[in-house]
């Protein structure tokens, strides 16, 4: 059965939680580590493995829907690129580390970063 598969919400319309997942994912395929909620970061951890499990296929069909997820021709190329080292691995390329709490609304602060 396929229940409860679906992704969080993160209080957003689909068009800026879409924004927001692609804008985190990036910045964390550019800066190998990002800081940000824990609701976030675990919806930001799903949404870059699948990208990454993509670029260990390296196919065309597998490029152009990375391209789909993540509308950035450099980026994918760095994933499609580095995705090899990842070859052996079924999942958990990207570690998430509770950092604490953040200073001005007490918010859970999660280290999301490329293992």
């Amino acid at each position: 059965m396929n229940h409860q598969k679906g992704n969080k919400k993160l209080n957003k319309p689909t068009d800026q939680r879409i924004a927001l997942l692609r804008s985190l994912t990036l910045a964390l395929f550019e800066n190998q580590k990002i800081k940000t909620t824990d609701v976030r970061a675990k919806a930001a951890k799903s949404y870059a493995e699948k990208i990454i499990t993509l670029g260990k296929n390296g196919d065309l069909s597998s490029i152009r829907k990375a391209l789909k997820m993540l509308p950035n021709k450099s980026a994918v190329k760095k994933i499609f690129s580095f995705s090899r080292k990842y070859a052996d691995r079924h999942g958990g390329y990207i570690r998430l580390t509770k950092v604490g709490f953040r200073k001005g609304d007490a918010a859970p602060v999660s280290l999301l970063e490329l293992a």
